[in-house]
């Protein structure tokens, strides 16, 4: 929605100082977006997290107090989170690892799914199947989804950081990094670009965009430029969707 609004093509002609503080969830609020949001509304952007286990808020930036950009901000009342590793032990500050919460808006459970419920909820807490990490003060960062980290090499990239420099670039609207297969790395960066209205960039110019802002290892392999990309009724990228045409378009070449 932010995104839209801000590359609207009546953006620059309209008033919209009224607005004095929105919410983003869903999916990461990259920081070009907020910045531009900011500077059109005058207004503020927070960011927040939750999960509709959760009804569905669990943590958000303060409004007017501190704020760390980047991050979810810090868990809300009554509200605990911890970061835990493979095996279910609590990591130090700083250290990534699966984001676990437990609280009074948690659920009870999946209905009639006694299995999936114990899984999600083991422990005692609810287990987001998301990675991130908490700071000194603790403000949680979001690195991303377990399932959606790419793993080229031996390398673990996590498509976050690959986003947040592409949407940096001018011509770009909108962009969604996965992991394709590879047959020497086991996966590859690829990435879809939608341009801004009027905007022209070549794979070769986002590459070395890529190449000047990011670790050689992060830096996509290949570049699918779209009018659009598939999503969910919020709005949140549907990069399930991307894989499964990817592989579809893969298993037609063979």
């Amino acid at each position: 929605m932010y995104v839209a609004l801000i590359n609207h093509k009546d953006a620059a002609h309209s008033d919209l100082s009224s607005i004095e503080v929105c919410i983003s969830g869903s999916a990461a609020l990259p920081l070009e977006v907020q910045d531009q949001f900011e500077a059109m509304t005058g207004g503020r952007l927070i960011e927040g997290y939750g999960l509709t286990e959760s009804s569905p808020v669990t943590h958000a930036n303060p409004i007017w107090g501190k704020r760390k950009i980047g991050t979810i901000g810090l868990p809300f009342p009554d509200t605990e989170a911890a970061i835990v590793n493979a095996e279910g032990e609590f990591l130090p500050v700083g250290a990534i690892g699966e984001l676990v919460i437990r609280g009074p808006q948690v659920m009870k459970g999946y209905w009639n799914h006694p299995e999936e419920s114990a899984y999600a909820l083991r422990g005692g807490w609810l287990h987001t199947g998301d990675l991130g990490a908490m700071d000194e003060e603790g403000f949680f960062t979001i690195v991303d989804r377990m399932k959606d980290v790419i793993i080229a090499g031996g390398f673990n990239i996590y498509p976050r950081d690959v986003e947040e420099v592409l949407f940096e670039h001018p011509a770009v609207m909108e962009a969604a990094a996965v992991g394709v297969k590879d047959a020497y790395r086991g996966e590859t960066v690829k990435a879809f670009i939608v341009c801004k209205e009027g905007a022209e960039v070549s794979p070769e110019e986002l590459d070395q965009w890529c190449r000047e802002r990011l670790a050689a290892f992060k830096v996509p392999h290949v570049y699918e430029f779209r009018s659009s990309l598939p999503k969910t009724m919020i709005g949140k990228v549907l990069k399930r969707k991307l894989l499964e045409e990817e592989h579809t378009d893969t298993d037609k070449r063979s």
